[in-house]
């Protein structure tokens, strides 16, 4: 998954992504010494998609809260016969992906790939 691609492929769910995002960055400033005007040019500023890109790639499930409020739930399985081995799956609103994968972020960021489809169909 090139999370920079995915978020070019779909624009609608990008634009709640950074929303997200900067929600979130201009909630850590509840601290009173923060100027509103700082906060202002913050949502001016926005944030870029490298930057989420970049957060997204090494941490895919950072997405899950995202998607969560936007009620598309993510839910990845753990096949553990092979107790040395373990597989993954995901699921997306309870409808299964599939496919088995070899580590939990393979199967996460194949989860978001889809993911990402349903919520830009939904938008």
């Amino acid at each position: 998954m090139n999370t920079a691609d995915l978020l070019e492929k779909h624009p609608k769910c990008t634009i709640v992504v950074k929303q997200w995002f900067l929600d979130r960055m201009i909630e850590s400033f509840k601290d009173e010494t923060v100027p509103e005007d700082f906060k202002d040019y913050m949502r001016q500023q926005g944030i870029d998609s490298s930057r989420i890109a970049s957060m997204v790639g090494s941490n895919p499930r950072i997405l899950f809260s995202v998607l969560d409020e936007q009620h598309i739930y993510v839910q990845i399985t753990i096949n553990m016969q092979n107790l040395n081995k373990p597989s993954f799956t995901w699921s997306i609103n309870g409808k299964d992906g599939g496919a088995w994968y070899e580590t939990r972020i393979e199967a996460e960021k194949e989860a978001i790939v889809n993911a990402f489809k349903t919520l830009e169909e939904k938008l």
